[in-house]
């Protein structure tokens, strides 16, 4: 009777690790499909990101530029203006 039991205990054991085996490697197959999907979205928000980065820098350059030639345009602005009047006091002669 004893030797039953024995027997017994070995095939659950023997059951036991099958399933246990079996549930690993469907673990380690999902593992690597959401490493390999986790990577692939890594590198798309890289190339969002440095996309970004080029237009929050060509946005910078284009507010520099403006910065820059704005005291130019108003300087044009004030000149053509006084010459404006000029031309216009010069015609009333």
């Amino acid at each position: 009777m004893r030797l039953c039991y024995i027997y017994h205990m070995n095939t659950a054991f023997d059951v036991l690790v099958i399933v246990l085996g079996s549930l690993l490697g469907i673990f380690l197959i999902l593992s690597i499909i959401a490493v390999s999907l986790v990577l692939r979205l890594l590198k798309s928000l890289r190339q969002i990101a440095t996309k970004g980065e080029q237009l929050v820098d060509s946005a910078e350059e284009l507010g520099e530029t403006l910065r820059r030639n704005a005291g130019a345009a108003g300087m044009l602005r004030m000149l053509l203006k006084f010459m404006a009047t000029i031309n216009a006091k010069g015609k009333k002669d």
